[in-house]
């Protein structure tokens, strides 16, 4: 997972004052940083801190995957994280990839409805175009946990 956060945010959130729109650049959290106590917990001790106010992006390590958001590239999605913003006070949305297990990741309008219908999310947005699940044809529904042997 990474964090969206609108470009002109970015430097108020993470260490890292560049563009990132492909997600390639990792940066540690200004959020909060890591006490000598909790950088002495080793393993799994290291799960129960509360490292960030974004903890779903955040890691272990108090760094996160960040992409940059511009209005000017991606206007759509700069205006959901510039309302998200206005609603709570936080720029940063998790974005991750879209696929559900040994299936490549959604390219099409079309491979994202088929993945919704697969997977237990109640909402798809595309574009425009806002699907809510139980007003879609349940003889659509896919069924993936059959499909795969589980770990």
């Amino acid at each position: 997972m990474s964090a969206a956060v609108l470009r002109e945010k970015v430097a108020d959130w993470f260490d890292l004052d560049l563009d990132s729109p492909c997600m390639l650049l990792v940066a540690e959290s200004r959020i909060r940083k890591m006490t000598d106590d909790e950088q002495a917990l080793f393993g799994i001790d290291k799960l129960d801190i509360v490292r960030s106010s974004i903890p779903a992006v955040t890691h272990i390590d108090y760094s996160a995957r960040v992409q940059t958001v511009h209005q000017e590239r991606n206007p759509l999605y700069y205006g959901l994280i510039e309302r998200f913003e206005h609603l709570t006070g936080c720029p940063v949305l998790i974005n991750t990839s879209f696929n559900m297990r040994s299936e490549p990741i959604v390219c099409t309008p079309e491979d994202a409805f088929r993945c919704f219908m697969g997977t237990e999310l109640d909402l798809l947005v595309v574009g425009n175009a806002v699907l809510h699940k139980p007003d879609q044809d349940p003889a659509l529904k896919m069924v993936y946990k059959d499909k795969f042997e589980l770990d």
